[in-house]
């Protein structure tokens, strides 16, 4: 600890030579010049280490004992601040640099959002921004306590927001609100149709009354199973039939046969380009963009613009709001090729394919597909008929409620 503060105060290391350099000590002792590290170096020369503010008073006192003093060393915080006493440009660079500090320490740098899945980064930095909370921004201005509720309020999703000033970083914590589970409509009446056409192959009714078997052909709206359930009267008595209506419930699978097709013409556009290439070059601090350029725009409308953005980035992993854009431009010409039949119709065959898996469900099965495919007018047009099996019953409201009874 003495160490430090003799670093702060600055010392001097100092070799004295005369005929009794003990006068010096003893008038040092007697004058509360402090020193240390008496080192002799011969019976007339000695070594020693004085505090800088005692230099003056130490010279005065080697008069009055006869004796001289060759400065050896000097060390400590006052030497080395005095040695850019005449460098201007680094003392004016260290005042400006000190001033950024504590002006940036103030203003907001990043902003980090955590906790959230559902609502992106995107809307609730949007709505921050709204509410006055961005980069750049003064820190100690922030109602964070306010932004935080009034942030909650606008958005539905959020059942809960945290904003915390942790220097030049904001840390915004949300919660998202619980979804409530879909319940199941129990009330009303419901037919189960046929959403497509085919060979029932079997039939599962859970509630309801199925109208159909397997082996019956049917066609798209027909009714497979019923809500109107009949229940007939005790068998030779003349009690009418009664009716409980129900919402049906089952499944239904079918063999199916669906044509899909799609076309493409054979002769495109593509981009053919040109030598004409630009790159121009911004800057972007907290909100705004220098451009270092005045003109670098590519006359004409074709062209394509590359960007790439490198963001400054501290040792710890921090991002900074300060970043170089470089924006490269290429021009090009339109220009018609003609397109691989092989290869246009095989990407229509995979798309197609793609459609037919979608048609029959996630448990339905497309068993054969038969392709076809020609050329006409500069278009190929590819086909496809596929024999599949799915679940064909579709929930739809029952408009047949009361018939069988005023059939009866």
């Amino acid at each position: 600890m003495q160490s430090l503060v003799n670093y702060a105060r600055g010392w001097v290391r100092l070799v004295v030579c005369g005929a009794f350099p003990e006068r010096l000590l003893n008038l040092c002792a007697q004058r509360d010049v402090t020193f240390w590290g008496v080192e002799w170096l011969d019976s007339q020369t000695l070594r020693l280490t004085i505090l800088r503010r005692d230099m003056g008073k130490l010279e005065e006192l080697a008069r009055r004992a006869g004796c001289t003093v060759k400065v050896e060393h000097r060390a400590g915080l006052p030497t080395f601040l005095g040695r850019f006493r005449k460098r201007y440009t680094f003392l004016l660079g260290l005042s400006l640099s000190v001033l950024a500090i504590c002006l940036l320490s103030n203003f907001v740098l990043t902003i980090d959002v955590t906790g959230n899945e559902r609502v992106p980064d995107a809307v609730i930095l949007t709505k921050l921004r709204q509410l006055g909370l961005r980069t750049g921004v003064y820190g100690p201005k922030l109602d964070t306590k306010q932004i935080a509720l009034d942030t909650q309020l606008a958005l539905d999703d959020l059942a809960w927001v945290s904003v915390n000033l942790y220097g030049t970083r904001v840390q915004v914590v949300v919660r998202e609100t619980v979804e409530p589970p879909q319940l199941l409509e129990q009330e009303g009446v419901s037919d189960l149709v046929a959403g497509a056409g085919g060979l029932v192959l079997r039939v599962d009714a859970v509630e309801g009354q199925a109208k159909v078997g397997a082996g019956d052909m049917v066609a798209p709206g027909d009714v497979l199973i019923s809500g109107t359930v009949t229940m007939e009267g005790p068998q030779y008595s003349d009690v009418p039939p009664r009716y409980l209506y129900v919402r049906a419930a089952g499944t239904v699978w079918a063999r199916t046969w669906r044509t899909v097709s799609a076309e493409i013409p054979i002769h495109a556009t593509v981009k053919r380009y040109t030598d004409e290439v630009k790159t121009r070059w911004s800057v972007g601090i907290f909100d705004r963009r220098i451009n270092f350029y005045r003109n670098g725009s590519i006359s004409g409308e074709n062209y394509d613009k590359i960007s790439k953005t490198h963001t400054a980035v501290l040792p710890g992993g921090q991002v900074l709001p300060i970043s170089l854009t470089g924006e490269t431009l290429r021009l090009w010409k339109p220009a018609q090729v003609q397109v691989d039949t092989v290869a246009a119709q095989e990407l229509l065959e995979h798309q197609l394919s793609s459609r037919l898996e979608q048609l029959v469900g996630q448990d339905g099965t497309v068993v054969t597909v038969d392709w076809s495919a020609r050329i006409a007018d500069g278009v190929l047009t590819v086909t496809g008929v596929a024999e599949c099996e799915e679940q064909i019953a579709r929930p739809t409201p029952s408009r047949n409620i009361g018939g069988e009874q005023n059939a009866g």
